[in-house]
């Protein structure tokens, strides 16, 4: 069994320690083998900020991680930063690669940095991009899931997130899917759910899933949604599904309890 812990929008700088705690203490006793980190790490790409991140990432002592930059993570104020050097902080505590990827025997997974220096919090993906990830797709295994991971959202649920959604979304839902992807990871909203995109792509190749994490630490949370992290867990032996567990912080034990299971079905046709 392998064991995925995804967390996004840390937003380090409104983080509350309490939650930091308990997250803690969740990835202790489960013991995940990768954290995916998807984005918005830091609340103002501070190089304090990436230093609590990186040092609090280390901290949970889960062997293998993959992290990606969020719009947050771009100078917002310092635009001689933004312009000409704008994941220095970043690379710096998380580099040396924008777009980094991960293979164990049983998991593939790409990350693809959808922010820009010229935007401000919305996202896009390029035909580069796209190209890129089906290629390494295409060199996965049987028995690996395989998992893109980007920040801002290919799917939203409500029309009031549409502006947040990913700026060429269609085209890499398409080819990804076609090129055997299985998941596809964002946060950015603070919005957790779990979809099954074949259900509303018209003409989709196959399933695809999209997993979108809450806001993990950060105070920054929406009045539906409190904080929470997602735990995948994937057995190669039964390599038609996989279990994506939506863990939330309770105030009351100051601890993350399970809160909703995804049984999701993997195309392996």
């Amino acid at each position: 069994m392998t064991l995925l812990l995804q967390i996004s929008d840390t937003h380090f700088g409104t983080e509350q320690p309490e939650v930091l705690q308990a997250l803690l203490g969740l990835a202790h006793h489960e013991k995940p083998d990768v954290l995916v980190l998807s984005g918005d790490i830091t609340q103002r790409a501070r190089a304090a900020q990436f230093r609590q991140a990186r040092h609090f990432c280390d901290r949970l002592q889960i062997p293998r991680m993959l992290a990606l930059p969020g719009n947050h993570d771009i100078p917002l104020f310092n635009i001689f930063a933004r312009v000409f050097n704008p994941y220095a902080g970043y690379l710096h505590a998380f580099g040396p690669v924008l777009e980094p990827s991960l293979q164990t025997p049983w998991l593939c997974v790409i990350g693809v940095k959808t922010t820009r220096r010229w935007r401000h919090k919305n996202g896009e993906v390029s035909a580069a991009q796209i190209e890129r990830v089906c290629g390494q797709l295409a060199r996965a295994t049987a028995q690996q899931l395989r998992v893109v991971v980007v920040h801002q959202p290919v799917h939203v649920l409500r029309p009031s997130d549409e502006h947040d959604r990913l700026r060429g979304w269609e085209p890499a839902v398409r080819a990804w899917a076609a090129a055997g992807a299985d998941i596809v990871m964002g946060g950015h909203i603070h919005l957790p759910y779990v979809c099954d995109l074949s259900a509303s792509v018209k003409g989709l190749p196959r399933s695809l899933w999209c997993v979108q994490a809450g806001t993990a630490v950060s105070s920054r949370i929406r009045r539906e949604a409190p904080n929470s992290v997602n735990l995948l867990r994937y057995d190669a032996d039964l390599a038609a599904a996989c279990r994506v567990e939506r863990w939330d912080f309770q105030a009351a034990t100051g601890r993350f309890a399970l809160e909703h299971v995804s049984e999701l079905r993997l195309d392996r046709g």
